[in-house]
């Protein structure tokens, strides 16, 4: 296997386990490094298995990488990961990241104020924003719902968005949540809210992926694409 294969297999095998076993992980990598190769590099390794995604092999790469930069190089990263922290907030409107009350997108007044798309983090905003297609306004919802989980409405940032669509401003509301189980669910009750109020509501599309394979394709990812097929 190759060695970014092998990431990928540690970092999975350490978050399908309970969440009370990682730290526990976490704690014997870094000694176990540390008793090699130092308290220190065994900290920074122990840190960078915080992060999502980062299995052991990762960090210690990670780790090794920061050692040989130049000192001044090292504390610019570490600099720019205090300053996200202590200069990043969220919009008191959308919910988008950033450093003033309101986000650039939201004071930004080319936009189009008549269309909302609604996403589950502000991640997904800047996704979205890459493509340079839509020009409307932003509501991140914080999550999505799962009741198995004990996320309700409540727990979400969906008062918001219903204050927003109360000024008649807004003629279309698209819901991004993700094409899961929870996104479906919040999608559809988020439909149901919003129709009454006379204001259209529509769902992405998603299928095959651009330069996808339908050999390789799930049923599900097929059927979505059948579904949601246009006119040419």
């Amino acid at each position: 296997m190759e060695q970014g294969g092998q990431d990928k297999a540690a970092a999975a095998s350490e978050q399908e386990g309970p969440s009370s076993g990682r730290p526990r992980k976490r704690e014997k990598a870094g000694k176990q490094d540390a008793e090699i190769s130092g308290r220190a590099l065994g900290r920074t390794v122990e840190a960078f298995m915080k992060l999502p995604g980062i299995g052991r092999k990762s960090a210690e790469r990670l780790a090794f990488a920061v050692l040989g930069m130049p000192k001044e190089e090292a504390a610019g990263i570490a600099q720019a990961i205090l300053d996200l922290k202590n200069n990043s907030r969220y919009c008191s409107v959308c919910n988008n990241i950033t450093e003033d009350e309101i986000c650039g997108i939201c004071r930004d007044e080319k936009r189009d104020t008549t269309r909302i798309c609604v996403v589950e983090e502000p991640s997904n905003i800047l996704v979205l924003e890459k493509s340079g297609i839509f020009r409307g306004r932003y509501h991140a919802l914080m999550g999505s719902l799962s009741p198995l989980d004990g996320v309700g409405p409540e727990d979400l940032k969906i008062d918001g968005l219903m204050e927003r669509l109360k000024s008649g401003e807004v003629k279309e509301v698209i819901l991004a949540t993700n094409p899961t189980v929870k996104g479906e669910t919040t999608a559809l009750y988020l439909s149901k809210l919003i129709k009454p109020l006379g204001i259209g509501v529509s769902r992405i599309a998603y299928g095959l992926p651009v330069g996808g394979d339908i050999e390789y394709a799930d049923e599900n990812t097929v059927l979505r694409a059948l579904e949601g097929r246009r006119e040419m």
